[in-house]
């Protein structure tokens, strides 16, 4: 028997597709991301030459037909480097956005539905961690936990997850006073059955959005960290060693710094068209308040 709720539901998420189709640009931009994701998890298969190769006869290239994008200074491929640097950023990005998400969410949830004296010291410790900027606080975690991925994750993942927990709290503040809410507290649903079968399945579109959001501004982090030298260590690369290594040679040599620069510009950017997109489409009141 399909409830009514449930033929709600269904309705929403199909207004909600609708909206989503008819923003141009954030369905382009979704193909691009989709693409760029195909590229980095088939590196192999479409990259011709090595990324960590060094070939000194063949040392600073420009793009040609055998190198695309030409060579860096030690005659590495700077196309393949590019594709195999995006395996990085992306991870990088979508794994610090998920695990930022994940705890931010459970601390939101949390700390919005028990209220009182849970939501003050959740809140306290978010507070806390407000209180020292993002990147210095990334850069200090990584100059601690080493340079690398795995202390890249850490400083990222350790500081991306306050925004989300206060989102989070708020929307649940508001979601926990409404009639679905109260009944299933009244008939001694515990808790964590109220939080994770009724509340969270229906702030989705606002998580989702983050999310989308989260995942540039990680990539972004990342950029800059690598971009200061404590990023990636040789031969793995990403987009942002890779702008930081071009801009040493920027003047004699610019294909270095604008391959990398333009692919890493052209996804922050479909990114946050993605995110605009969802957003107006999950809330379209959004996008009215904007224009008025």
């Amino acid at each position: 028997m399909v409830r009514p709720a449930d033929i709600d539901m269904n309705q929403t998420t199909r207004s909600a597709l609708n909206r989503f189709k008819q923003n141009k640009a954030a369905v382009i931009s979704l193909f691009f991301l989709i693409f760029i994701a195909i590229m980095a998890a088939g590196a192999p298969w479409v990259t011709q030459q090595s990324y960590e190769v060094q070939n000194l006869a063949e040392t600073l290239q420009l793009p040609s037909a055998q190198y695309w994008m030409g060579t860096d200074t030690l005659g590495r491929d700077l196309y393949s480097r590019i594709i195999y640097g995006a395996r990085m950023s992306l991870a990088v990005g979508v794994l610090t956005a998920l695990f930022a998400l994940t705890l931010g969410t459970l601390t939101g949830a949390i700390s919005g539905y028990k209220g009182g004296w849970v939501d003050h010291v959740l809140m306290e410790i978010v507070d806390m961690f407000y209180i020292f900027p993002s990147l210095l606080l990334a850069i200090i975690l990584t100059v601690f936990f080493g340079r690398g991925f795995t202390g890249i994750f850490i400083a990222l993942g350790t500081t991306a997850w306050m925004s989300q927990a206060r989102l989070v709290r708020n929307q649940v503040l508001q979601a926990k006073q409404l009639a679905f809410v109260e009944s299933a507290r009244a008939v001694g649903t515990r808790d964590w059955k109220i939080i994770f079968k009724h509340i969270l399945p229906n702030l989705w579109g606002p998580i989702i959005v983050s999310l989308t959001l989260q995942i540039p501004n990680n990539i972004m982090a990342e950029s800059f960290l690598s971009f200061l030298g404590l990023g990636l260590q040789p031969p793995y690369s990403s987009w942002g060693t890779l702008a930081n290594e071009g801009r040493q040679a920027i003047r004699s040599y610019p294909h270095l710094i604008i391959f990398p620069g333009l692919i890493l510009f052209f996804t922050m950017l479909a990114f946050n068209y993605l995110g605009d997109g969802l957003r107006d489409a999950v809330d379209p009141k959004t996008k009215r308040d904007n224009l008025l």
